[in-house]
């Protein structure tokens, strides 16, 4: 068992995972509003869909690489939709989804969210394609306890930057005023609307 592919995995899956984009504003968001659990489930979310494609990528199943890559347009239009809706519903929130009582609801759906929204970023698949194959990986029956060790690293390190922005995010939560959480509502739920907005128009 060669655990070098694990520290591999885990520095690719830390740096694929650390650019901030629209998870990345959704997981502080989350972070500020309803703290630690919200905001951690909602990287885990990301995580295990980063994990998903790299078995692809890692386990040689060119035939869903090929299907999710020839179908990357409409799924990335149908992301920038989802992406463009939460975005809108965030700034149109008051400070009311804050309490404690509606954490777990709310992190539910927030894993489930950040989960299809990296799922509908087919781009995130030819990464691993190509990066796994650099490693040797992605051949049929080649490789496949490397692979298994490779995605385990890269679950791991996506999971330790998700678990260190939602500290560095929660750590505020208890000093935000409502019209700070106002504020950053308005901001996170543009920034949203400008990603998904981005990618829908980058389709058409």
């Amino acid at each position: 068992m060669d655990l070098s592919f694990f520290v591999k995995g885990m520095v690719f899956g830390f740096s694929i995972a650390a650019p901030v984009g629209p998870i990345g504003i959704l997981c502080i968001r989350r972070s500020l509003t309803g703290g630690w659990t919200a905001g951690l489930l909602t990287g885990m979310g990301a995580a295990t869909a980063d994990a998903v494609y790299g078995c692809v990528a890692g386990f040689g199943l060119a035939g869903i690489t090929g299907l999710v890559v020839g179908q990357r347009a409409w799924i990335q239009t149908v992301g920038g939709l989802f992406l463009c809706w939460l975005g809108v519903r965030i700034f149109l929130s008051g400070t009311d989804d804050k309490p404690p009582s509606q954490a777990p609801a709310s992190a539910a759906m927030g894993y489930l969210s950040a989960l299809l929204l990296t799922l509908t970023n087919p781009m995130t698949i030819l990464s691993f394609t190509a990066v796994f194959a650099g490693m040797g990986l992605g051949s049929i029956g080649a490789g496949r306890m490397a692979a298994g060790w490779l995605v385990a690293g890269v679950f791991s390190g996506s999971m330790a930057w998700w678990t260190i922005l939602t500290w560095a995010s929660s750590r505020f939560n208890a000093r935000m005023s409502a019209n700070a959480m106002r504020w950053i509502n308005r901001f996170s739920g543009a920034v949203l609307s400008g990603f998904g907005l981005a990618a829908v128009i980058g389709r058409l």
